[in-house]
């Protein structure tokens, strides 16, 4: 299998690719290959370990949309997940759950799109070419939509072979869970629910840019 990543442009630091790489090796069994996509010739050069850096074949899309690229790029089930998340236990069951599904994704946090969130991702070879043809058949189309999830949730959510990982899984660093009202800014707390395998990052404040003990000894 293979454990995928995307540093493109300049939002992230090259310490972002390390990190998760080091977090993935900390936390599975799974024996995968952990590839990373970017536009930064220069990477091989700035990460250590086992990291294999590939460029993406199409240079003509912006921002989130190179991520639609994934699906048309990697030849084995892949496992996904954002630069911006936060490993606190082990990650084996992103790999195991629902073997048999063609696409396994995150729901939303926000309950009320009826989407998945496209920070953490599962699929299978043939699953990814579909989605990539279907997107690539009609850019104009998807690009009206907002972001590459809206875009990924509209192809698969209402498929037979589409699953989703439990939500206890995950959860948002700025909201605890899935259910009633969103957090406050005011009322943010950014504590570890106790539960939860992998932490979203979504906007500000970043990983780098945390100041809870519980995501430093975990982000390295």
């Amino acid at each position: 299998m293979i454990f995928a990543c995307v540093n493109y442009g300049t939002k992230y630091d090259v310490k972002y690719v390390q990190n998760l790489y080091n977090m993935v090796k900390r936390n599975t069994t799974i024996p995968h290959k952990f590839v990373c996509f970017t536009d930064h010739v220069k990477l091989p050069k700035l990460v250590e370990g086992d990291i294999e850096v590939r460029q993406f074949k199409h240079h003509d899309m912006d921002g989130w949309w190179n991520k639609m690229q994934l699906f048309n790029e990697c030849e084995e089930e892949t496992l996904y997940m954002d630069l911006d998340v936060v490993i606190t236990g082990n990650i084996d069951c992103f790999f195991t759950h629902e073997p048999e599904a063609e696409f396994v994704g995150m729901n939303d946090f926000n309950p009320a799109t009826e989407q998945f969130n496209s920070s953490i991702m599962r699929w299978k070879r043939t699953k990814g070419e579909h989605i990539w043809t279907e997107f690539d058949k009609d850019r104009a189309y998807y690009y009206k939509m907002f972001g590459d999830q809206v875009a990924t949730s509209h192809i698969v959510r209402k498929e037979t072979t589409t699953k989703s990982f439990p939500d206890t899984w995950t959860q948002s660093y700025k909201w605890f869970d899935r259910k009633g009202e969103r957090y406050a800014k005011a009322k943010q707390t950014h504590s570890h629910n106790g539960e939860s395998i992998v932490t979203v990052f979504h906007g500000h404040p970043n990983p780098h840019e945390s100041t809870q003990d519980w995501v430093k000894n975990a982000w390295k």
